[in-house]
């Protein structure tokens, strides 16, 4: 029992670390743990999430129940969620039951990151694996929806507003409803995704076929 709660101390002490060395708005570790909803939703859902593993009943959904009405986060008791992760701005965020997040053991600990409006959710009715698995250093963008079983690899980038329904390849930047993934330079040096740079992958589409076109009227032209 004691290093249950000590690996739980541990991991609440690395949340708030995260938090205050990544988020620039962050003052001092005091706020953090004060003022940051998204930490108080994680910590509610680490102590949730031990007791449903327990196999104690009822206990860890009023506890996910309460924590949304007061955060308004939901995180599903069931769900894995990895060290270091950060939800920046959550107010209706959404994790589903068997959502896997940085569930790959790694040396060294990178940080999961998730912004307000974000649904790692499901796409129907389905039983079993149902939800996505998201990789080490994931960054998820404002609004952005995840659905289904699928994968998201390792540093991962998935732009404000996207709808990922399908796999995503390490180290890929994904944009655009469905999602669809754009080149790695349209990060910057520190691997955060610079949305004012990323192309609108439908008028890119738009533009290639637009191409496309004029080549094969210049070759019916010159046939005739």
């Amino acid at each position: 029992m004691f290093k249950i709660i000590k690996r739980g101390i541990t991991k609440v002490k690395e949340d708030i670390q995260v938090i205050y060395d990544k988020d620039p708005a962050a003052e001092n570790l005091l706020e953090v743990i004060l003022c940051y909803p998204g930490l108080h939703a994680l910590i509610a859902y680490r102590f949730a999430h031990r007791l449903y593993k327990w196999h104690i009943p009822l206990i860890p959904r009023i506890i996910s129940y309460i924590t949304r009405i007061i955060t308004g986060i939901e995180i599903h008791p069931a769900a894995k969620i990895g060290r270091r992760f950060f939800i920046d701005h959550g107010e209706g965020v959404v994790i589903g039951a068997t959502t896997e997040i940085g569930a790959r053991r790694r040396k060294h600990r990178e940080r999961r990151q998730g912004y307000a409006q974000v649904t790692l959710g499901g796409t129907g009715k389905e039983h079993g694996k149902r939800h996505p698995t998201l990789g080490n250093g994931v960054i998820v963008g404002a609004g952005a929806k995840v659905l289904g079983n699928i994968n998201l690899g390792n540093y991962v980038r998935v732009g404000a507003g996207s709808v990922v329904v399908e796999d995503v390849p390490d180290y890929s930047t994904v944009v655009g409803v469905p999602g669809r993934i754009v080149h790695q330079k349209f990060r910057d040096k520190n691997g955060v995704l610079m949305h004012n740079r990323i192309p609108d992958p439908i008028k890119c589409e738009l533009n290639r076929l637009k191409y496309e076109v004029l080549e094969l009227k210049e070759k019916m032209n010159k046939n005739e």
